[in-house]
């Protein structure tokens, strides 16, 4: 199976708030690896999953979660 590399902007900005979100992102079965910039301006979300997992997906976990992402633009 190949792989999808989602990136997203994010509103997450402290590393609290990466944790609130580790249960949710750790445990889902499409998510290979995953990790959030809080140090970048636009904190990066990088998503390696399976390639059934889409952006919107990603985002229904994000908001459930009190949070916002969107897709980077190059």
């Amino acid at each position: 199976m190949s792989m999808n590399l989602l990136i997203l902007r994010t509103n997450i900005e402290t590393q609290n708030n990466v944790e609130m979100l580790v249960p949710i992102l750790d445990n889902h079965e499409s998510i290979n690896r995953w990790t959030i910039d809080t140090d970048d301006i636009d904190n990066v979300l990088k998503i390696e999953a399976k390639e059934n997992l889409r952006k919107e997906d990603v985002a229904q976990l994000i908001y459930g979660s009190g949070f916002s992402c969107e897709e980077l633009d190059d």
